[in-house]
């Protein structure tokens, strides 16, 4: 590490900092390494970067040094995958998930997945080549083997969904009836002013899009206009477009004014919300109970209180994350599938392992069987890389921010 003066092209000085080289292959990318350390300004950033340029550098493409560190055996695609979900990560949950991938978690179950499918393929390839000499495996034995390749795969196909959320957030769409409390809903869990309120009903006509965190997962939530039956052209606008984020959402939060009888627009939001994955609240306890004490069987388990509770607020975080995530306890150090191209090729060696397993319950000889192994084999190779094609390293690179 050296400590010195960085000039430009002219020789006049940018910064004083420091120039820290690291010899091949004990680096992030198993070549010869350069860094240099400026201090922070964007002026003092810029111009330096101006006289590396002119020195006869390039700029590095996006994910060059990721792609080149796996290029070299440092990472495998599965984890250079994981720095760009790193890089992306929205929330604690979504890092700490993609942490588990770049230490390696995904890649170990995929490697001990191909050297079980290996290992058959093999015994199988010996009794084909040498049948005088090499007795073909018992079926039973290769087909348990499949099985159990299968089960875990399934296991891993199972975490892709629940990884979704960890990684995108859960969308939840806050709607009811005018003046029921949504907004103010909205302003408590973001704990900020974010949304107009107002004891008018139908101050609300857009759809508005904020996030917070429940458990360290990210809510994408949603604040709708009030749905009622309405002749006014732009409230009807905002209903409809109400409408459109609710059937989008993975979850609702339906909030109705409990303090007073339900009247027909409590009621139909209530019907229309029934059968999916929601949260109900009656709000304004604090004014009365009316609406909470008729309320349907199906309400049966729905919350009460004051959206200026922190009560009521606690409750309704805990019920959104039992509603968002199916109760599932997502054990975030678990290797888990964390992009459509990994989902895809399980479901392919997924396939193959199935075709296998009927020919062998069919009754069929062992030796059709060996095609579908080497395409589950190298399905999975392509999410460690082992198999992985100019293309789609282009693919998965292109994602990344530049350089990194």
């Amino acid at each position: 590490m050296c400590y010195g003066t960085i000039v430009d092209a002219d020789g006049a000085p940018i910064d004083r900092g420091l120039a820290l080289a690291m010899d091949a292959p004990r680096t992030v990318t198993g070549e010869d390494v350069l860094e240099l350390h400026v201090h922070g300004s964007p002026v003092v950033a810029r111009e330096t970067l101006r006289a590396v340029l002119q020195a006869g550098a390039r700029a590095a493409g996006p994910g060059e040094f990721t792609r080149r560190a796996f290029l070299n055996g440092k990472l495998d695609l599965s984890a250079a995958e994981a720095v760009a979900d790193v890089i992306d990560a929205e929330s604690r949950a979504a890092a700490r998930a993609a942490q588990a991938n770049l230490g390696g978690a995904l890649r170990t179950a995929i490697v001990a997945a191909r050297a079980e499918l290996g290992a058959i393929l093999e015994e199988l390839a010996g009794a084909i080549d040498y049948p005088d000499e090499v007795p073909e495996p018992p079926r039973e034995r290769v087909r348990a083997a499949a099985g159990a390749i299968a089960a875990q795969l399934a296991e891993l196909a199972g975490d892709w969904e629940r990884g979704r959320f960890v990684r995108e957030g859960v969308s939840l769409a806050i709607v009811g009836p005018p003046n029921a409390g949504k907004s103010s809903l909205l302003n408590a869990l973001l704990g900020e002013e974010r949304a107009i309120v107002s004891e008018f009903a139908g101050t609300t006509r857009d759809v508005i899009e904020e996030t917070f965190a429940v458990d360290g997962v990210q809510v994408r939530v949603l604040d709708t206009a009030g749905l009622r039956a309405s002749d006014e052209p732009i409230e009807r606008i905002g209903i409809e477009r109400a409408r459109r984020a609710l059937g989008a959402a993975a979850v609702a939060l339906v909030v109705v004014d409990g303090s007073r009888a339900l009247d027909g627009d409590a009621r139909a939001v209530l019907a229309q919300t029934r059968g999916r994955d929601r949260v109900v609240l009656f709000n304004k306890r604090d004014l009365g109970t009316a609406g909470y004490d008729a309320r349907d069987d199906a309400e049966r388990g729905a919350l009460a209180g004051s959206v200026f509770d922190p009560a009521t607020l606690a409750a309704v975080r805990a019920a959104i994350a039992q509603a968002g995530w199916q109760s599932e306890t997502l054990d975030l150090a678990r290797p888990h599938l964390a992009s459509a191209r990994q989902a895809g090729a399980v479901a392919r060696a997924r396939e193959a392992l199935a075709h296998a397993q009927a020919t062998l319950d069919a009754g069929e000889p062992v030796d059709p069987i060996v095609p579908e192994l080497i395409g589950a084999l190298a399905a999975l190779g392509e999410i460690t890389g082992a198999a992985a094609t100019e293309a789609l390293l282009d693919g998965v690179f292109a994602r990344f921010c530049i350089g990194k």
